[in-house]
């Protein structure tokens, strides 16, 4: 499958970059320079097939992941719409602040990054996924597992089942559905108590769903 990756040039696109490629997909780094894309593809050329381009090049892929900082989220979707259009739209952004006390979620009127962005993008799919698996795992060659699981959230059985997918690409991750996009909310503010478990332990830990069959079906009920 080929994946675009808007805003791939942060930690967490190019994470998700180096575990896509080196499962075999093809990765189409997309950012507002290109000569920052190019040089951010170029050190994945030994991992798989990985290129680098604008945000509008990166959404002319087969799916494509949302990556980028949430107050540049709106702006770029509805830049996008029409190369968005009859896609699967994986949005991944995290609405944090942080200030002297730590991370916290940031209030957003449409409920969550992922709801905004489906009513931003009305004639795509949009999925919830990957907020919670570790930029700095992901893009560490020497970490050949991450153990956990990817929650991923939205209403089309398909595209949920496609995500969940997607997330095996990551070594030792399972993808589980989590809900409709409207519990995606407290998904994306859940990344801000990751984060103060991570600074309080200096891990990089994740999410383990428990009590699951071994075959346990990725999609909606």
């Amino acid at each position: 499958m080929k994946v675009g990756i808007l805003g791939g040039t942060g930690p967490q696109g190019r994470g998700l970059t180096r575990r896509f490629a080196a499962a075999g997909h093809e990765v189409v780094i997309g950012s507002r320079s290109t000569t920052r894309a190019a040089e951010v593809a170029a050190g994945y050329a030994e991992v798989g097939h990985v290129v680098g381009g604008t945000n509008a090049e990166a959404a002319d892929a087969d799916l494509v992941v949302v990556t980028v900082p949430y107050e540049g989220h709106a702006e770029l979707l509805t830049g996008l719409r029409e190369e968005l259009a009859g896609k699967i739209v994986v949005d991944c952004v995290n609405p944090l602040g942080f200030d002297g006390q730590g991370p916290y979620a940031l209030p957003v009127e449409a409920g969550s990054a992922a709801q905004e962005a489906q009513q931003l993008l009305p004639d795509s799919t949009v999925v919830a996924a990957f907020h919670h698996v570790s930029a700095v795992h992901l893009d560490d060659p020497a970490v050949t597992r991450i153990e956990g699981d990817v929650l991923v959230l939205g209403e089309d059985r398909e595209a949920v089942a496609t995500v969940c997918e997607l997330a095996t690409a990551i070594p030792g991750a399972r993808g589980v559905y989590a809900g409709r996009l409207r519990l995606a909310g407290q998904v994306e503010a859940f990344t801000a108590n990751l984060i103060a478990i991570n600074r309080r332990y200096k891990a990089h830990a994740g999410l383990t769903i428990t009590d699951l069959p071994p075959a346990a079906a990725p999609t909606a009920s």
